[in-house]
């Protein structure tokens, strides 16, 4: 990744439209937000009627495939790709084949997708627990670092196929390319996936253009999940008709502009029983409010509730630290519990650790935020819906529930 940053640009501030598989991977596809598609909750999809935009790509040309895990769900898979394989392992050696047997010669976009670092982690180790380091959001036990190096683990392995992939890119393109690497949400991690924290939201993008973009530079422009597909299409001589929530960015490529969007909205809503719980915030750049919809009821996920080794195990750990150590117990009510709002101040804050909701100082802000977000909601035609039953504060946790 890092030798590819060397030949492209690298966004500080990219961001997914929602922190969940499915939902993200429509509104990348779609080039809307969940609320408009109908793909919501994990495991939705999008409406029927909303195209998706790399047949736009196909309409001028181009021929689309994609390999392992592009689109979410096994009845969405192929989304009229010109070809899809959802083999997960060997991707450079199935995409190498792909292109050893094409038909023409002609335009072609390549959607590539490694599965890592999706959980379950592998177990075959490449970092030492006791030298990696643990983010301080995080409770410090034994068991978390055992999942944290293989969680890293996982991430070299990524790192490798990313590498093997854009070196296959030069050999059979030249510079006659473009070449996008990103992630659709944040790690499997408590405060990470399924949250509105810059954890859960805020992703790699690197981007790779010879010729266009100046080499070894980074950006500060914030852009959305929502903006990729108009920028690739505008690259390939063509514009989205429609009224999209994506814009293109690509003077932000080729160094016209520094700014893009002035805020980021992103939304969560549920990934079946193991979380019922919907966030929606807006973030600015340095600035982030965040809307719990049902802050009455447990924020959980599958980690807390399953607790399945290589994924959430560590979670056993976390539960006998907090019953000796206060910081250990306030993390765990944090996780479980929150507030209706939440504001952090990014720059000073930037593991958003400290809310500012309560700031005399802050108020202003918060409450132009607050506005900006119903505002945007309302247009966006959110109906605040819960998808599943919550577990109300008053009783026990999903976990304690047995829920399966």
């Amino acid at each position: 990744m890092k030798k590819i940053a060397e030949q492209g640009l690298v966004f500080n501030k990219a961001f997914i439209a929602s922190p969940a598989c499915a939902p993200s991977r429509a509104a990348l596809l779609t080039g809307l937000m969940p609320a408009r598609t109908g793909a919501e909750a994990n495991h939705t999809y999008p409406d029927p009627k909303f195209p998706l935009l790399h047949k736009d790509l196909q309409e001028i040309g181009y021929e689309v495939a994609a390999f392992g895990k592009v689109a979410h769900g096994q009845e969405n898979q192929t989304c009229g790709f010109d070809f899809y394989s959802g083999k997960m392992n060997g991707l450079t050696e199935n995409v190498t084949d792909y292109l050893d047997h094409r038909a023409e010669d002609g335009p072609i976009a390549l959607l590539v997708g490694d599965r890592r670092p999706h959980v379950l982690w592998t177990d075959q180790l490449l970092y030492e627990p006791e030298e990696i380091n643990v983010p301080d959001f995080l409770i410090d036990t034994e068991e978390t670092r055992e999942h944290r190096a293989m969680y890293y683990s996982d991430i070299t392995g990524i790192d490798q196929e990313v590498g093997r992939i854009y070196e296959l890119a030069r050999e059979r393109f030249g510079d006659n390319f473009v070449f996008i690497f990103s992630s659709d949400h944040g790690a499997q991690w408590p405060f990470a996936k399924w949250n509105l924290y810059d954890a859960g939201t805020k992703v790699p993008l690197v981007v790779a253009w010879p010729g266009h973009i100046k080499p070894d530079t980074r950006t500060d422009a914030m852009v959305s999940w929502v903006d990729i597909f108009p920028t690739l299409l505008e690259i390939a001589g063509t514009k989205v008709s429609g009224d999209l929530d994506g814009q293109s960015f690509i003077k932000v490529l080729e160094g016209k502009k520094d700014k893009f969007r002035e805020y980021i909205f992103t939304t969560h809503s549920g990934d079946g029983r193991m979380n019922v719980y919907p966030i929606r915030s807006v973030r600015g750049d340095r600035f982030k409010f965040i809307l719990n919809l049902y802050p009455e009821n447990y924020h959980s996920n599958h980690s807390d509730i399953l607790r399945k080794p290589r994924a959430g195990a560590y979670w056993d750990s976390w539960d006998e630290a907090a019953k000796t150590d206060p910081a250990a117990a306030a993390i765990i009510q944090r996780y479980y519990v929150r507030p209706a709002e939440e504001f952090y101040d990014l720059e000073t804050d930037p593991t958003e650790q400290n809310n500012l909701i309560g700031s005399d100082e802050h108020q202003e802000q918060i409450q132009e935020m607050h506005q900006l977000l119903e505002e945007w909601m309302n247009e966006q035609g959110d109906t605040r819906a819960l998808f599943e039953t919550p577990y109300p504060i008053s009783g026990p946790t999903p976990h304690e529930l047995g829920i399966r």
